[in-house]
């Protein structure tokens, strides 16, 4: 869908994980659930990353790493690939807490400089990744001018008189703007390409 080339929704066992393998020219952003996961590469980056927060690692011109969970319980993440602008930039890997409150949906990463500014992870894409949980009966809108896929990770929310649930992802294009109604308490990831 557009530059959006993978969506796991992986549930890792404690102890499992993915041995060593290579990636390069693609932005990998992980949004962990559930439990923690802890990534190591071949740039020296080591680091656990816990429920409600994001990974980005750009392959760029290649790396290889490796994704454990060390807890005692199973992970549960997903795992959102995006062909990078650039190709052969230099890689890197960076991790970040986000708030948890709910009644708002996050800016988490960003190819946009200004967004970079305020705080969210960089990725070198036009495109930009919102999480968070929105309250029952609460409405958020925002402007679209490409497209864009919804993960609903838990709850029930609406959009343009379809009901969406727990596990349900939606690919959204040719509407000027995005409006989403919480039926209940729902935990979204929004993809915007």
């Amino acid at each position: 869908f557009g530059p959006l080339r993978v969506i796991n929704d992986d549930i890792v066992q404690a102890g499992g994980g993915f041995a060593p393998h290579p990636h390069r020219d693609m932005e990998i952003i992980t949004y962990v659930r559930e439990g923690a996961i802890t990534h190591e590469d071949s740039l020296g980056n080591r680091g656990k990353t816990a429920a409600g927060d994001i990974q980005v690692m750009s392959a760029g011109s290649g790396i290889t790493h490796s994704e454990w969970n060390e807890e005692k319980v199973a992970t549960r993440l997903y795992q959102i690939w995006i062909h990078s602008r650039n190709k052969g930039t230099p890689p890197r890997w960076e991790a970040k807490q986000f708030p948890k409150a709910e009644g708002a949906l996050h800016l988490l990463a960003s190819g946009n400089v200004a967004d970079k500014e305020k705080g969210a992870l960089w990725i070198d894409s036009d495109g930009s990744i919102w999480g968070g949980v929105l309250k029952a009966g609460q409405v958020w809108t925002q402007p679209l001018s490409g497209a864009g896929y919804l993960l609903v990770s838990t709850g029930e929310v609406e959009i343009d008189g379809e009901t969406l649930k727990k596990g349900d992802g939606v690919a959204i294009s040719k509407v000027n703007q995005l409006v989403i109604t919480a039926r209940q308490a729902s935990e979204l990831v929004w993809i915007d390409l």
